[in-house]
């Protein structure tokens, strides 16, 4: 990394958990694009550091554990604000609903800061809850909040009507050079995914679609990722029979490797928003078939969205089995997939946006 100014400024990032996971991932890489031209503090409230490994060890980043439990707002509040005054940071940069006790620790303003929503947990996957709307209303009038969807630009001003010049649409963005074109495997044809296995992600919903869809289809199923629901995800292709047609890959830092064996790539979950993986999906040539959850919608080619489904094993099963019985229909919507990734998810645009909001926005 080469030093780009002598700016030193101080981003403290408050997050829920530092775990793998779209927000955290997209933070190292503008921790690790921008180099030296910041210093870092991160907050992990559970403890949970562990995407550390994907920060350049040449950063100046530390990891101050502190205390967060449960059901003690008031108090939380006035702990965190007595930590922003000692850290002094430039600006703070909270993650999700998780982190908005520091939100309202910063609401008699000590800091600069900025607020990033990048999806709700299941209980907010179909309706806004009303206590949350207030909070967020008042915790975050007096900021920037960051957003990456024209889905959640919408809630954050209609639901929570927070001031439209406050929002910001920063989309997402990814290293489109690290992709190549997939080219599966034409002889048996692999559905992949690629995800953290968290309840959320409903990998359930897909293993049962993919053992209707491998009844009548020849084809295999790619299961990328670790995490808590790996055990109850093995155990269910073992009571589907399809064991020995799901391979569980496990974490694997290969991940454009294995896009390019995917002949379709699958997304099930309950709630998303502008999922990282849909991006290098698309940015790999795939065709998707999705959920039709968060901003999937406006992410893909109009050409593959016939292929999202709604939350049902029998609708994601009979857009599986469309796209695997047609190789010639897969390559064009991959191929028009590739085309708005390039158009849409250039991440060079997305670091400019983010060092415009470290630097100046959230006052």
């Amino acid at each position: 990394m080469e030093p780009r100014s002598t700016i030193t400024k101080l981003v403290l990032h408050v997050f829920p958990t530092f775990a793998v996971g779209g927000a955290q991932v997209r933070f190292a890489a503008l921790a690790n694009h921008f180099g030296p031209e910041f210093r870092h503090m991160v907050v992990a409230l559970d403890g949970d550091v562990s995407c550390a490994v994907r920060l350049d060890p040449r950063l100046d980043v530390v990891f101050p554990r502190i205390e967060a439990p449960k059901n003690a707002m008031l108090r939380n509040i006035f702990r965190f604000r007595a930590l922003l005054r000692e850290w002094r940071p430039d600006v703070m940069v909270t993650c999700n609903w998780g982190a908005i006790e520091f939100a309202l620790a910063n609401a008699r303003k000590v800091t600069r800061h900025i607020h990033v929503v990048d999806g709700f947990g299941p209980e907010e996957r179909n309706t806004q809850i009303g206590r949350r709307i207030l909070i967020r209303r008042m915790a975050l009038a007096n900021g920037t909040v960051a957003l990456p969807s024209h889905t959640l630009m919408r809630i954050a001003t209609q639901t929570w009507r927070l001031r439209p010049e406050t929002c910001r649409y920063v989309p997402n963005g990814i290293d489109l050079g690290r992709f190549s074109q997939a080219v599966g495997d034409p002889a048996m044809p692999v559905i992949g995914t690629v995800a953290v296995l968290r309840p959320e992600k409903n990998l359930e919903r897909l293993i049962r679609a993919f053992a209707m869809v491998s009844a009548d289809i020849q084809c295999r199923l790619v299961i990328v990722g670790d995490g808590p629901e790996r055990g109850a995800l093995e155990a269910l292709a073992v009571s589907l029979n399809v064991a020995d047609r799901v391979t569980f890959t496990g974490h694997r830092d290969d991940i454009p490797a294995l896009y390019a064996g995917f002949d379709v790539f699958a997304l099930t979950s309950d709630t998303e928003q502008m999922p990282l993986s849909v991006m290098e999906a698309m940015a790999s040539g795939l065709p998707v078939v999705a959920t039709d959850v968060g901003a999937i919608r406006g992410m893909i080619a109009p050409d593959n969205a016939p292929f999202l489904a709604t939350m049902d094993d029998d609708a994601v099963s009979g857009a599986l089995a469309s796209m695997l019985r047609a190789r010639d229909l897969r390559q064009r919507i991959g191929a028009a997939n590739l085309a708005t990734a390039r158009q849409d998810f250039d991440q060079a645009r997305m670091f400019a946006a983010w060092r415009d909001l470290w630097l100046n926005a959230g006052a």
